[in-house]
């Protein structure tokens, strides 16, 4: 297994919490009226949990399967494994409530012990959750007990290998429990990348990112996750599915589209086959201002439309720009207008072609679109924090405030009434939060924005914000918008997910799930909404 585990109760390495800075806890106290927590955090010794419910007998024949070493039932296994890294999962979580965590944690070897474990857990009714890097934020590892003999976390850390490499097709074959460092590490021994940069890159595994449709801060150049699957291999309780035959098929539907998405409900990845990319000669990072967000979502649209997308392209509101979010690790060093981050990339996304000469097209465009060029100094701050954001977030929950992040996408034409809305819905459901948002990924046809909420903490801020999420659903439904761009339905998006795809998509969903799972072991309660009563 490679990598060290996350800091239970928030973020990725302990050793890299930072405390707020004095002047930072100043305008949070003054503008939003935020105050310390009256109760510290609990420590992860006094994480209460329930007793283990799994019968010895029961414990022993998993541990027939992968070895007694590999199911772990000790506290700090369990406490380890209990949900994901959404702000309800890290509040409940600091406040000790283990009630969530799996019986046991079961680490598989190979595909047959996973479809081995399958077999003997939907016999006797034990429901499976699926565990990568532990980086759901949407409620998908939130395990529930209910109607089930008990729950394990079916923890894929020990399926860690590059399999195989085409050079030729420029494809590679991983398990899925591989993080995303080790991948790009193991690649660059050939000269390759993934070019899959998300939040999550640190700690996210590549099956889950198959499993969420994950799409990294390079999709411009790289596309999302899902676009760089050619080929699964998928345990299921009724046997396996190995999918991939060819880039592009007109045999029937594209199963391997039912799979990616589907969060661990139809099954379990074991492997998967990637499109890589050649690793780029040189990367430039740049920022550029615009007075508007209006003004700077146009100059982004005509990126996309007239073919000079960066390998990076993220526009930051004036909320944000102001806040100075695209740098993390200077909040409070924004200033006016709207920033719009760009990296550029030679001889990695695209054979031929200079950075220089990419760099110069795309500089066509958004001077016409009326762009300021701020130089390298803002693209380059953005490159250094690029995955610092979720610190911060730990740092504002223990002072005290409620930050939470939420993303969804629209076709180009919408994407202002989508923006209004959500910040309505927030507002409307918070009094008076501090919002920011910027566009994050871009198509021809539209582009996902990606939404930060900063309000002071109430008495019970899980409930403070379930109320926010809900009103903010309602309002994506409302306004033709996708609940989801690429943090996945989970358990927080179900019923949304359901009104967007209509009754027909749901029934079409739990079709499959009946097939695949008839025992309704795998993940139960993601992604499919139960019946109506």
């Amino acid at each position: 297994m490679t990598g060290e585990p996350m800091l239970w109760s928030g973020w990725g390495d302990p050793a890299l919490a930072r405390e707020l800075p004095p002047e930072v806890r100043v305008l949070l106290r003054d503008f939003l009226g935020v105050r310390a927590p009256d109760v510290p955090a609990v420590g992860l010794e006094s994480v209460r949990l329930p007793p283990v419910a799994l019968p010895e007998p029961l414990l022993g024949l998993l541990a027939e399967v992968v070895g007694s070493a590999y199911v772990l039932t000790s506290h700090e296994a369990r406490v380890r494994h209990t949900r994901g890294k959404s702000t309800p999962d890290l509040l409940r979580m600091r406040a000790g409530d283990g009630s969530a965590a799996p019986d046991a944690v079961v680490l598989p070897g190979s595909h047959e012990e996973v479809a081995e474990l399958l077999r003997l857990c939907s016999a006797e009714r034990v429901a499976v959750i699926p565990f990568g890097g532990g980086t759901s934020v949407v409620g998908g590892l939130t395990a529930s007990g209910s109607g089930f003999t008990g729950v394990i976390a079916l923890d894929l850390g020990r399926l860690d290998r590059l399999l195989s490499v085409d050079a030729e097709s420029l494809v590679a074959s991983f398990e899925p429990g591989v993080r995303a460092p080790e991948a790009e590490r193991l690649l660059a021994a050939h000269g390759l990348t993934l070019g899959h940069f998300p939040q999550s890159f640190e700690y996210a595994t590549l099956g889950g990112f198959a499993a969420a449709r994950s799409s990294g801060q390079a999709s411009a150049g790289y596309g999302r996750f899902d676009d760089m699957v050619v080929g699964l291999t998928v345990a299921t309780p009724t046997g396996t599915l190995d999918l991939g035959r060819a880039p592009k098929s007109a045999a029937g539907p594209d199963l391997r589209q039912l799979v990616l998405g589907s969060e661990g409900a139809f099954g379990v990845i074991t492997s998967l086959r990637l499109r890589v990319r050649r690793a780029p000669d040189e990367r430039r990072y740049e920022g550029w201002r615009f007075g508007t967000f209006a003004e700077g979502t146009a100059a982004v649209r005509a990126l996309a439309q007239e073919g000079q997308l960066p390998t990076v392209l993220r526009l930051s509101d004036e909320t944000e720009t102001m806040i100075g979010l695209a740098k993390p690790d200077a909040i409070g060093s924004g200033g006016s207008g709207c920033l719009l981050i760009a990296g550029h990339e030679s001889g990695g996304v695209l054979e031929g072609g200079s950075v220089a000469a990419r760099q110069a097209g795309a500089a066509a465009v958004l001077t016409r679109m009326g762009g300021e060029p701020l130089g390298a100094e803002p693209g380059e701050a953005w490159e250094r924090g690029r995955f610092s954001a979720p610190y911060l977030r730990d740092s504002l929950l223990a002072a005290g405030a409620t930050v939470e992040t939420l993303e969804t996408a629209g076709f180009w034409a919408n994407l202002p009434r989508l923006y209004d809305a959500v910040r309505l819905a927030l507002a409307g459901a918070l009094g008076s939060p501090l919002v920011m948002c910027h566009i994050s990924h871009v198509y021809e046809t539209g582009a996902s924005l990606y939404f930060t909420v900063v309000v002071a903490q109430e008495g019970d801020p899980v409930a403070q914000w379930e109320r926010a999420k809900e009103a903010v659903n309602a309002a994506i439904v409302a306004t033709g918008g996708t609940i989801s761009h690429h943090h996945g339905v989970g358990r927080d998006h179900r019923e949304a997910y359901a009104a967007e795809v209509g009754p027909v998509g749901v029934s079409i969903l739990q079709a499959v799930k009946d097939r695949l799972d008839p025992a309704g072991i795998l993940n139960p309660g993601t992604l499919i909404p139960p019946p109506a009563a």
